[in-house]
């Protein structure tokens, strides 16, 4: 089918509005492409030093004769979704040897869990953690003996920090190498039923303790659609992953024969293989359009909505909120997993997953066909599922049909006729709302604000019993600047009570949710932030607030409220402990949410 002209359209102002700064990108790749196999231009020493303990390949390496594949990992054993990358680089090393190559780990990079840290100071070093991953990449790619990178990383601020750095490298080829979902557990409905229970002081901490176990129980990925999965489906519609990759359990005979195959091909499109295919060459316009519209359709993670213009930029490519409106629009949102329905992500790749999904929009005309991936041109390539044929791993076409429309629909009867994401703008500022989740009555609430400057002092106000009538929560000094953006997802529990209650309730911030939050409207990413000039700095108890998600209004309906005073809230406890004090530099040069919340790369492109 004909490309959609509103895709179209959208995609050829991105490239416009990013023309120089990407003819700046790729003039650099080239030239850093030109100087030939990354190790040519060491000297003796330097390449001495490299392959000190390389054994029998050191006169390989030497001679620049065999591809050296570089890992980059995420390992830790305190991440579930990370603890299966414990054995991969010997996995890799092994299907290197086996591909006439050799695999050295490049280094490791941090990976925090926000699981571990919701609701916790260390969550205010999430959002920067990413940039810190970038950082650590750069220097473990800075030794320069690489002619292709693996990427290992799945989780939330993981993936975006080695996508940016692997565009920063991109005249390097490179594959991300994913770990899987863990298997089915409690479902994720039946949790988050156990949560408000223990919220509304039901049920004590025993059941709360049992029920989240029984969640997260395993190695592998949360089963749930939050960021995590979220990024597995972007790297996938982005090209980055091998097709079908994305969702396949750990420990499988499957998952083991998908990373030799990625590892072989990432030496295969060296420049000392067959097929050259650097990063920055498949990480264009199209490749973030498509990733913004597999976003859309399956109803993932608000936090792509930051991390994706950051991505972006490391590439010389300028996002911006109008983009990923117009796509919503134009995309119909084919994909029920929770926190938007009842399924889990095993559930999802079952019905037909990805490669169903993938084949369903680009007969829509929703894809861009001709975008390059490292498995080779083209987007149809990703319509093809990986079996195992005894010990061959061949790749077949994918289903063409759902295998559970309660999942997962076509593109021509989807849940909804459009994606998951909608803008909000108005007096306020701008933010985003994941509307996918949101029942559409609830989509518009005009209520009195209720103002608060942290999520305790939200908590502390629903013990008190002080929500009695439809409230527009109001949460502020939550941006990067203020205090590092953290996820505000402890308050998902206790706004659903509200709204089970049967109040109008939303909550309007400057700070994040969880890529797992859902069911009651939040107006997030709101910029300018509070502490940045934004005048929710500016409100008051009682304020009249109206939330708009089906026609994109967000505004303090109250007048004179610009004539105040802004709030000064004492901000020096988010300054120190948990390591915050070494991230001052970060809260004082970071970007804008809408912008990407950056701190590594420059502002403007």
């Amino acid at each position: 089918m004909a490309l959609n002209p509103i895709l179209h359209r959208v995609t050829e102002r991105i490239r416009a509005r990013s023309a120089k700064s990407r003819e700046n990108y790729l003039q650099r790749l080239q030239q850093a492409a030109s100087e030939g196999p990354r190790r040519a231009h060491l000297s003796c020493g330097n390449q001495a030093h490299a392959y000190a303990a390389m054994g029998a390949q050191k006169p390989d390496l030497a001679a620049a004769r065999v591809p050296n594949l570089g890992i980059v990992t995420a390992y830790n054993d305190m991440l579930s979704a990370h603890q299966p990358f414990e054995t991969y680089p010997d996995e890799i090393r092994q299907a290197a040897q086996a591909a006439g190559g050799t695999a050295q780990v490049a280094g490791g990079v941090p990976a925090m869990c926000d699981g571990v840290t919701q609701g916790q100071p260390g969550m205010e070093l999430s959002l920067f953690s990413r940039d810190v991953i970038a950082l650590a990449t750069g220097v473990s790619l800075s030794h320069n003996t690489f002619d292709a990178v693996a990427y290992l990383g799945v989780c939330d601020k993981i993936v975006p920090g080695l996508v940016m750095a692997a565009a920063s490298f991109g005249h390097l080829p490179g594959i991300f190498i994913p770990a899987g979902p863990m298997l089915s557990g409690l479902p994720n409905d039946e949790k988050a039923k156990v949560r408000q229970q223990f919220a509304a002081g039901e049920l004590g901490r025993d059941k709360l303790m049992e029920a989240e176990m029984a969640s997260y129980h395993g190695p592998g990925t949360c089963t749930f659609y939050g960021t995590a999965n979220s990024n597995q489906m972007l790297m996938e519609f982005m090209g980055l992953h091998l097709p079908g990759a994305s969702f396949v359990n750990p420990g499988t005979p499957l998952r083991k024969a998908l990373t030799h195959a990625a590892t072989e091909r990432a030496l295969a499109i060296s420049a000392l293989g067959n097929e050259y295919r650097p990063v920055g060459e498949i990480l264009d316009e199209r490749a973030f359009v498509n990733g913004i519209v597999g976003l859309m359709a399956t109803g993932g993670s608000t936090n792509l909505v930051i991390h994706l213009p950051a991505m972006a930029r490391a590439a010389g490519i300028a996002l911006d909120l109008e983009d990923f409106a117009e796509l919503s629009q134009i995309t119909p949102l084919m994909a029920k997993v929770y926190p938007n329905g009842l399924a889990d992500v095993n559930h999802f790749h079952s019905a037909g997953g990805l490669a169903y999904l993938i084949g369903q929009l680009l007969e829509a005309g929703l894809l861009h066909p001709d975008a390059k991936t490292v498995a080779g041109d083209g987007l149809e390539l990703y319509t093809q599922e990986p079996k195992l044929r005894g010990d061959a791993l061949e790749w077949q076409g994918g289903p063409g049909a759902s295998a559970n429309d309660k999942i997962l629909r076509p593109a021509s009867d989807p849940f909804q006729p459009s994606g998951g994401l909608a803008q909000l703008a108005g007096n306020l500022g701008r933010g985003v709302m994941k509307v996918s989740a949101v029942s559409p009555e609830r989509r518009m609430i005009e209520a009195p604000a209720r103002v608060f400057d942290s999520q305790e002092a939200v908590k502390a106000a629903f013990q008190a019993g002080a929500f009695t009538s439809d409230t527009v929560v109001v949460v502020r000094f939550q941006g990067p600047a203020a205090n590092g953006m953290p996820e505000l997802h402890g308050l998902t529990p206790v706004l659903a009570v509200l709204q089970d209650r049967g109040l109008k309730v939303a909550l309007v911030t400057d700070g994040r949710m969880s890529g797992a939050s859902g069911k009651v409207p939040a107006a997030i990413h709101v910029t300018p932030e509070a502490s940045h000039g934004g005048l929710l700095a500016q409100l008051r108890d009682g304020d009249l607030i109206r939330v708009d998600a089906e026609n994109g209004l967000l505004e303090v309906l109250s007048p004179d409220v610009a004539s105040r005073q802004p709030a000064q809230p004492d901000l020096s406890e988010n300054q120190w402990g948990m390591g915050r004090e070494m991230f001052e530099i970060f809260r004082q040069s970071v970007g804008p949410a809408s912008h990407g919340a950056g701190v590594v790369l420059p502002r403007e492109t």
